[in-house]
Order: C-alpha cells, then structure tokens, then sequence
C-alpha cells in the first residue's frame, strides 16, 4: 500500500497545468514540421511557422502559447493499492488547479452556473476523470481544453446498419462543419461504442494519445489513417485559410456496446493539443 499525502498532489497539478499551458508537446511540434514539407499552400505554411515560433516564444519567456487556457479536465488513474491522505483527492486536485491558474498567470475562463455565466474566478472546478487500476501509482494528467475546439465536438446515436461508413461519414462531416472554429491543424478524437456518455469519454481520452501512435489494433489504425486522408482533402488547411494540413492527426478509440446500438463521438483539439503528465 502507498500513501501519498495530498500535499504532493496539490503541488503535481499545479505544475502540469502550467506545463500544459507553457510547452508544446514534442509530438505536436514534430508534426507540425512535417506538415511544413507537406504544405503546397504558401499561406497555409507561413501560419504552421507561426505556430512553431509562438510555441518557441512561450517555451522561452514562459507564457501561455494561448489566451485561451482552456477549462482544467483531470484525468487520475488510481492505483487500488494506493491510499490518499490528509484531505480529498478532489479537493486536491482543484487545488492545484487554482494554484496553477493564479501563478502561472493563466486566464480563468470558468462561470460558476452555466445559465448566469459569473466567473469562479480561478478557473475550478475541474472536470476530474477518475479510472481505477492496478498497482499502487497515481497517474494525473491534466489537458486544458479550450472552447474554440470544444464547441465543435458532436455526438451521434448512429443506428447498426449504417456501419463503418457511416462513422466515415459523421466524423468528416464534423471536421467540415467545424472549419476554421477550431484552430486547425487539428487533433481529431474519435470514440465508438458503448453508451452516450462512454463514447464522449473516448474520444477525450483519445485526444490524449500522442499522434505518432496509431492504434495497436489494426483496423482501428487503417481507419485512423483512412480518416486523416480524407480529412486534409476537405482543404481547410492551417488556420481555416486553405491547404493540405487541416488535421495532424485522428485518434479513434472502441469500447463494446449494445446491440441495437453505434455511439460516436468527435472532439476536436486545436493544434497545441494540450496535455501534461505525472506518476507519482
């Protein structure tokens, strides 16, 4: 059994949302790059060195590479064998998301009830995603999600006979419609199965799959890479002004599901894909 004091928690949240805001991760900016030699449009390049300049320049003078810093989502995986003490695991977390939020001079972006829009004032409560594992290591990752991206997600209750094509067709639909809103070149998450709720949460976990990893699965990866084909023939392109690169990446994600039954769910990140991560 180990015990790990919420004190050290508190510490570890704050950190990873001012990393998360801060430094672009080493797989986007990879991608970025190559999206450089793939770019035809002049336009669409001169945006891509944009991006890999602002990300350079919020490394170098530590500063958030966007005004939007996003709505906090936590995703804990808990170990079984590993026991919290001195306070709530939750509490901790949002904690450490007000902290991270004050120091690292990010913008708090979250309204207490959605209806009267009054600011918290220090961007909590987070959206916390807790997955009990094995083994005795908390794993915290903390992806800010800002809502140029967010607003474009979508759901869609599909009927069984409309199969994998149908699934094509929605998630390309949503990228189209999406367009410029998003920031791209996008991230897409994709998540198929289970029930309404499950596959929202698949596709929010997909996002967090570093984009040079295809699914181990191999249909899922040709899907993948089918859906990337077609989406950066929609010729959106960087910043919604043209081009081949609208998307860098689709990350699809499948869990079982009902018989009478095919959930799927779109959520689109910006470019900076944001997310940081700690074991403790």
């Amino acid at each position: 059994m180990k015990t790990i004091d919420v004190v050290k928690i508190i510490e570890t949240v704050e950190k990873l949302c001012i990393d998360a805001n801060y430094y672009l991760n080493d797989d986007i900016a990879n991608s970025l790059e190559k999206g450089l030699l793939l770019e035809e449009s002049d336009t669409g390049k001169l945006v891509l060195q944009q991006l890999l300049k602002n990300a350079e320049m919020a490394r170098s003078q530590k500063m958030a590479m966007c005004q939007d810093t996003g709505m906090a989502v936590v995703f804990v995986d808990i170990g079984q064998d590993v026991r919290i003490t001195g306070g709530s695991l939750t509490d901790a977390i949002n904690e450490g998301v007000r902290r991270g939020y004050q120091n690292g001079y990010l913008r708090k972006s979250v309204v207490k009830n959605p209806i009267d829009r009054v600011n918290t004032g220090d961007n909590t409560p987070a959206v916390i995603h807790y997955n009990i594992v094995e083994g005795d290591s908390l794993k915290i990752t903390v992806a800010p999600k800002g809502f140029g991206s967010e607003n474009m997600s979508a759901l869609k209750m599909l009927k069984p006979s409309d199969g994998i094509d149908g699934v094509k067709e929605f998630v390309i639909d949503t990228v189209r419609k999406a367009g410029p809103n998003p920031c791209p070149p996008v991230v897409v998450g994709v998540g198929i199965g289970g029930t309404m709720e499950k596959a929202a949460l698949l596709a929010k976990r997909a996002l967090l799959r570093p984009i040079d990893i295809r699914n181990s699965d191999s249909s899922i990866k040709n899907l993948e890479e089918e859906l990337l084909e077609k989406i950066n023939k929609l010729g959106i392109g960087p910043a919604g002004l043209g081009g081949r690169v609208t998307a860098l990446a689709v990350n699809v994600e499948m869990f079982p599901t009902h018989i009478a039954g095919l959930p799927v769910a779109v959520n689109i990140n910006c470019h900076a894909a944001r997310h940081a991560e700690a074991v403790l």
